[in-house]
């Protein structure tokens, strides 16, 4: 039996992901910040998940629960770095900065730091990394500045784990999802349920359990197939054009 590690899987993407591997006989080590969710989560499985509450942003944490692993679940042939948020909307000279570092620690510090600490181990199982990175890696919008910022990063980051990484037989991909109905308005929002009823109303968005289905697929080809990078939108939602500011 594999075992995959997943950040984030208190909610959305990351709990799809948690369940839809769990349904395929992986074990699953779930990390968050909510303890209550994480053992709700565990409670619905059973035995074949580890639960690890903690703050991907604490270092520390993040080592001593990996140090803690239990023996059935310390060797990890699939890291799924879903951990990651948006905050705020306003442009760039509107923004506050304590988000956008709280951005840039999450989707970037963080990803870097449990990344590196279970590369060895990847490389030795042959196992693989895939990165949630987002659309907004490669779409410039209003309001995406560092956000967009950190995705790109996670983008290129995964293809230079790529390179890194060649002859070892550990696969990596970059999944790049477009508009999926998740909580995600919501922490980006501070809790503006009509923010987020409004973005998605009538668009058909993603779902969690479309990008899980994802992940399962890319982590079950065969060892010799690496998917690079995976842009994914709902059919409703689609490029938009250029800006063009006008002299009165």
């Amino acid at each position: 039996m594999k075992t995959a590690l997943v950040t984030g899987a208190t909610s959305g993407i990351g709990e799809a992901t948690v369940r839809a591997l769990a349904g395929a006989g992986w074990r699953v080590v779930a990390t968050g910040r909510r303890a209550e969710r994480l053992e709700a989560l565990a409670a619905s499985i059973g035995a074949q998940i580890h639960v690890a509450a903690f703050d991907v942003r604490d270092a520390d944490a993040t080592a001593a629960t990996l140090d803690a692993l239990p023996e059935d679940f310390r060797g990890i042939d699939l890291l799924v770095n879903n951990a990651g948020l948006a905050l705020g909307t306003a442009p760039a000279q509107q923004a506050d900065l304590g988000q956008w570092q709280t951005m840039i620690e999450t989707n970037v510090s963080a990803l870097v730091a449990i990344t590196h600490r279970l590369l060895s181990g990847l490389i030795e199982r042959k196992g693989a990394i895939v990165n949630i990175a987002s659309v907004a890696a490669t779409y410039p919008y209003t309001g995406g500045n560092v956000y967009g910022g950190t995705k790109a990063f996670v983008q290129q980051f995964s293809l230079g784990l790529r390179s890194d990484l060649h002859g070892t037989g550990v696969r990596v991909c970059s999944i790049e999802p477009g508009m999926v109905e998740t909580e995600f308005t919501l922490v980006r929002t501070g809790g503006n349920a009509a923010a987020s009823d409004k973005l998605y109303a009538g668009a058909d968005p993603m779902t969690a359990d479309d990008i899980a289905a994802t992940v399962l697929w890319v982590a079950s080809l065969p060892p010799h197939l690496n998917i690079n990078r995976l842009e994914l939108m709902p059919v409703s939602q689609s490029f938009a054009g250029f800006q063009v500011a006008r002299a009165d």
